[in-house]
């Protein structure tokens, strides 16, 4: 598939998991993608593994909670590939811990990370789709937004994506930016597998009890939540703006 002829991609937190699969996948159909990470060391592999497949892929290192380095950095890119179409806001971390006993530093860091970075990044990123009245932002959310005992900072991070997204939809789409947000539940990364640790299981234990109670019988991948941004990200999705579409696997 050639979709993403001509497109440039920005995806943060690129380095793995579920970033790592969104980029590659991009690329596959026909992106240039930008891969952006802490350090550009942390996101070379990924670009590797795009060049490695005949594709266009550049690392950048910036801290996305950092509004001043997010607007050197897409600038950076915006001059290196000539223009930016597409943002996957994927930059993510967790600090679960019960509420009670939840530092409040593991709040902030949580917060910023996970939600603060996507206004930086989504309002960096506005400039230059607005200018070129072409653009789609896709952001990650979580099925955690729905509350998940032991995260209520990620909860509230994820959750508030959902409501971000919703209204920058409505302030964009007049510029033909469509916005939206994907909430995977359980994907096979590493992640979830600090999130079996936590609770005293192995990696394949967890996934497997959460493969039994979920319908479909098997937890997610990272290529399964890239296959929904890459739809999001594409004309297929040209009237699709303001929602967020859970990939679980069929759980409730």
């Amino acid at each position: 598939m050639s979709r993403f002829t001509d497109r440039v991609a920005v995806v943060t937190g690129a380095a793995q998991g579920i970033g790592a699969a969104t980029a590659l996948r991009l690329a596959e159909e026909g992106a240039s993608v930008a891969v952006v990470d802490l350090t550009a060391e942390r996101a070379q592999a990924t670009v590797d593994a795009i060049t490695a497949k005949g594709g266009s892929a550049r690392a950048y290192g910036c801290d996305v909670t950092d509004y001043e380095a997010v607007d050197a950095t897409f600038a950076a890119i915006a001059d290196d590939f000539g223009a930016i179409h597409i943002l996957v806001n994927n930059a993510g971390i967790t600090r679960d811990n019960l509420f009670f006993k939840m530092p409040k530093a593991d709040w902030d860091a949580v917060i910023t990370v996970n939600l603060s970075s996507v206004y930086n990044c989504s309002h960096v990123v506005q400039k230059y789709m607005c200018a070129q009245k072409y653009g789609k932002i896709v952001s990650l959310s979580s099925r955690s937004a729905l509350g998940n005992r032991g995260q209520a900072n990620y909860a509230a991070a994820k959750a508030g994506i959902q409501g971000f997204t919703a209204t920058l939809a409505i302030e964009l789409g007049p510029f033909n930016v469509n916005v939206n947000a994907v909430a995977p539940g359980y994907i096979a990364t590493s992640m979830t597998a600090a999130t079996a640790e936590r609770v005293g299981a192995s990696a394949e234990d967890h996934q497997a009890e959460v493969a039994g109670r979920t319908p479909l019988r098997r937890v997610g991948q990272p290529e399964d939540i890239a296959a929904v941004v890459a739809f999001l990200a594409s004309e297929d999705a040209s009237y699709v703006s303001g929602q967020t579409l859970y990939v679980n696997g069929g759980a409730r």
